[in-house]
């Protein structure tokens, strides 16, 4: 242990009076014991903490609940009625996923997680999670991801769904993509599921960014969401992702009040204990405190409060504590008279203490996270805490697979367990109390019964009135425009078709340049979301900083070291910029986050992230998906694009793969551009596709390249369409009649420019130049028509827009990238009649210049004369003896090593 001595270098004013307290402290030690010494230095802290003296927080407190039964607010719901509420949500839920299996044995689903949690959710549902019903965003919950079974049950009760709804549960196909599914997916069902929550980890991590996105909106004066809460229900296993405790920190130092973390500490994951040799709830204490949090525990349930009453000696409250996880979990599924004996057994004080409970009792002493009364003390806390500046963390400690019955509860496979057997079944209908509503008779039948209570019952009237009171249905996705979004003027994009004259830029500083234009419409500007992982100097990008200034919840404190530059760092409660720091993954939480206030909260915020290109798909990819799950809408700017434009960076920084992980999502559209007016005509299209008369949930990666260039105008006959469609002739071939075709995007347009007047030079031959702006929306238009053309042989064949656009012409073609060549070779399979040759950058970055490293991966002009000419052999006088001239002109070493060796 380090000892830390830093109180010594303090000034002491009265060292008598501090000798004073210090031997009182050591008086009780020796004649109290260490336990009565820790209650009064817990007092003492209490005391300070209520005189407003300041100190350190103590990240971890003694093993029981934060709050007291003497604290403990009067509960306001009929207990009895939610009970039977919850009990046929609980039978609903295990019934919905055991018939799924029994239709489709191994079709999965979860039964435990539910089970555990059920409570924490019923909880919410009756008593704080507030709807949108009255034209309001209301609450924004993330539920657990394998508790959503629970949650189409409550919404089967509530009328919601039918039997039908949920006898789909996990098959969507079969009802044309109208079944339930398996977790949290609003890509799936836009009308319910609000937030995706899968993979674990990813929830917390943008529930938290959700939180911090409501506050810029309302700092910004866009949205009043000063009275929504953000509430996350996390398992304790999932808090060994990175992502669910990396960023709590910025949660504590932005005062996010209105965020609400529920851990459900059933204490397994999916394989076996979460902490067997420790406890996760005060490791999660601990590190929740210690990041500026509050923190409520609710570990023991009602019945505990009289034994802790009477533990005038403090030996429960050791035993409590000293009491590991694993133990836990084994005595969960004991008998009275085994815990009798390894729990209380263990001092003749503690025997005492349970001597007038029977073994059945303690069979029922129940863990926090079961008992409504605790809960509810703990979520009413939590808030009221909006205001308070500090978010909250609520630790439940529960039973994995609750009420399931003792082959599940606690066991180490129920993660794993799909299905109830009949004697499991009536086992668990016993145990929620439902014989009258569920007879034998009908668990013999071929499938268990749902059940459903009359909409005339007291239960569904009580269900549906504590709804109505809380504003409607959660969850419940929107599809509503309280703010309606104006989209710019043509102007903004107008100066980008002209070309830059004489002035060389890179497609980076275009971007930005159009990104102030953006920001400065009067219509839309202020909807314009910024968001940058602390690269924005790198980009270039610092020259926003002045005008449109960087959030900062709390304001500027302090004046900037370069405060009288013109590119100085200016920070604003107001401010527009979203500078995260060095975290891509809390910079793509933002983007979800603005992408889907169209839908979360009804006003559409347009964020564009801009990133170094290879930490994009690379490094937060599943966030990218969930992305696309969420229906997130925006632009993503693949800033520094190119395996060999970025020089010197090397290996890790050098992307030439981010259009190929891009081409994996559906909703992505991904673009390679060359030119700023093709920037601009990806932009202007993708706003009015996203946020126009009829949008679409769909957001567009578009990469960014750091190579300065003289922008040529757009030329007369390239429509936008033919921007958008993904692919154009650039050039003509000074003929007018093409010996070959050289495709290009990006910066390799200096390569295929190059190659095009050493061919006519040096070979006679002429090539057209074609910009390939997306292979990506070629590729996926192509695949729709072959498909609509293999499933209608006896129609007409539709015509792709790749073949449109080449027509019937069969002159070869080489197609050159910055990136892999597989980007390019999309298109291969539907150019059989043509050769298709592809030159890319295959292989891990390496750190020279961008001519050495373009000569390193065969991209630049000569390799493109040599793959043209070899597409060419046989045919316009190209022999063999040509080529091999060729390479030793153009000073090409053949024994080079090839981009791809893995040496």
């Amino acid at each position: 242990m380090i000892y830390d001595d830093s109180v010594h270098q303090l000034p002491d004013t009265d060292p008598g009076e501090t000798q004073e307290w210090l031997d009182s402290l050591d008086s009780v030690v020796i004649g109290h014991g260490p336990n009565r010494a820790r209650y009064l230095l817990a007092r003492l802290l209490e005391r300070a903490q209520q005189s407003h003296v300041s100190f350190p927080e103590v990240v971890s407190t003694p093993y029981v609940n934060t709050i007291p039964f003497d604290d403990e607010p009067w509960f306001p719901g009929d207990e009895h009625l939610e009970r039977r509420i919850r009990a046929y949500i609980r039978w609903n839920a295990a019934v919905m996923v055991t018939r799924a299996n029994h239709e489709s044995d191994g079709i999965g689903g979860h039964l435990s997680t539910f089970a555990s949690s059920a409570a924490l959710y019923e909880v919410g549902f009756n008593h704080f999670f507030r709807g949108k019903a009255d034209g309001t965003p209301g609450d924004h919950v993330y539920f657990q991801g394998h508790a959503a079974p629970g949650i189409y049950a409550r919404a089967f009760l509530e009328g919601r769904l039918d039997e039908n709804d949920l006898d789909h549960f996990r098959r969507e196909i079969g009802r044309e993509g109208k079944g339930l599914s398996s977790y949290p997916h609003p890509r799936l069902m836009p009308e319910f599921w609000e937030h995706p929550t899968v993979s674990m980890g990813l929830g917390p991590l943008t529930a938290l960014y959700h939180a911090r996105f409501n506050r810029y909106l309302d700092n910004r004066n866009l949205d009043d969401t000063s009275t929504s809460r953000v509430w996350a229900f996390i398992g304790d296993g999932e808090t060994d992702e990175p992502e669910t405790l990396g960023s709590i920190s910025l949660a504590a130092r932005e005062h996010l009040d209105n965020l609400i973390f529920v851990v459900n500490c059933n204490l397994q994951r999916l394989d076996g204990p979460v902490r067997g040799n420790g406890k996760i709830i005060q490791e999660l204490e601990a590190t929740f405190r210690g990041a500026g949090w509050d923190v409520i525990k609710v570990i023991l349930g009602s019945k505990w409060d009289e034994l802790l009453a009477k533990d005038v000696d403090g030996v429960l409250l050791n035993k409590l504590n000293s009491t590991v996880d694993g133990e836990f979990q084994r005595l969960s599924t004991a008998d009275g008279a085994d815990i009798r004996k390894n729990f209380f057994g263990s001092d003749p004080r503690l025997l005492q203490l349970v001597a007038h409970l029977s073994d059945e009792d303690l069979v029922n002493l129940p863990r926090g996270g079961h008992d409504y009364r605790k809960i509810y003390a703990a979520y009413k806390a939590a808030a009221e805490n909006l205001g308070s500046g500090k978010p909250t963390a609520i630790l439940c400690k529960t039973i994995k697979g609750w009420t399931l019955g003792p082959q599940v509860e606690a066991r180490n496979a129920t993660h794993q367990i799909k299905k109830l057997s009949n004697e499991q079944l009536r086992v668990l209908r016993d145990r929620l109390k439902l014989e009258p509503e569920i007879p034998d008779s009908a668990l013999e039948a071929d499938e268990p019964p749902y059940y459903r209570p009359p909409v005339d019952s007291v239960e569904y009237q009580y269900m549906a009135e504590r709804r109505r009171v809380l504003n409607g249905a959660v969850p419940e996705r929107k599809h509503w425009n309280r703010s309606p979004l104006t989209l710019p003027s043509p102007q903004v994009f107008q100066e980008f078709t002209t070309g830059s004259g004489e002035q060389a830029v890179s497609t980076t500083m275009a971007f930005t340049r159009m990104l102030r234009n953006l920001a400065r419409d009067d219509n839309f500007g202020q909807r314009v979301v910024p968001i940058i992982p602390d690269e924005a100097r790198t980009f270039g990008m610092d020259s926003l900083f002045r005008e449109q200034r960087i959030y900062a919840a709390h304001g500027q404190k302090y004046e900037p070291v370069d405060h009288d530059l013109l590119l100085t760092y200016a920070e604003s409660a107001q401010g527009q910029i979203l500078e995260e720091g060095i975290t891509e993954a809390g910079a793509m939480s933002s983007f979800i986050a603005a992408g889907t206030s169209y839908s979360t909260r009804g006003v559409p915020m347009v964020p564009f992230f801009t990133f170094y290109s290879m930490f994009g798909f690379q490094r937060v990819g599943d966030l990218i998906w969930q992305a696309a799950d969420a229906r997130t809408r925006g632009f993503l700017m693949g800033a520094t694009a190119g395996r060999t434009t970025l020089m010197g960076e090397g290996l890790q920084h050098q992307d030439g793969h981010s259009l190929l992980l891009a081409s994996t999502v559906p909703s992505c559209m991904a673009y390679d551009p060359a030119f700023a007016y093709e920037l601009a005509a990806i932009i202007e299209h993708g706003l009015d596709k996203m946020y126009g008369a009829s949008p679409a949930d769909i957001f567009y990666y578009i990469t960014l390249y750091n190579e300065n260039l003289l922008m040529p105008a757009q030329p007369a006959h390239v429509q936008t369409s033919d921007i958008i469609n993904g692919l154009y002739q650039f050039a003509p071939s000074a003929t007018g009649n093409a010996d070959a075709s050289i495709f290009f995007s990006g910066t390799s347009y200096v390569a295929a420019q190059r190659a095009s007047e050493m061919l006519r030079t040096a070979y006679n031959i002429n090539v057209d130049l074609w910009s390939a702006t997306s292979y990506k929306s070629l590729r996926e238009d192509a695949m729709e028509v072959e498909r609509w053309n293999r499933l209608h042989p006896t129609d007409t064949p539709r015509s792709s827009i790749l073949r449109t656009t080449l027509g019937d012409v069969t002159t070869p073609i080489v197609a050159v990238s910055d990136f892999m060549r597989i980007v390019p070779e999309q298109l291969a399979p539907y150019l059989t009649h043509r050769t298709f040759l592809a030159l890319g950058t295959d292989g891990m970055g390496r750190s020279d210049t961008r001519e050495a490293l373009r000569r390193f991966f065969e991209t630049d002009a000569e390799h493109v004369v040599i793959a043209v000419l070899t597409a060419l052999n046989g045919t316009h006088g190209i022999t063999d003896a040509t080529i091999a001239q060729a390479i030793v002109d153009l000073g090409i070493n053949v024994e080079a090593t090839h981009g791809l060796s893995r040496d």
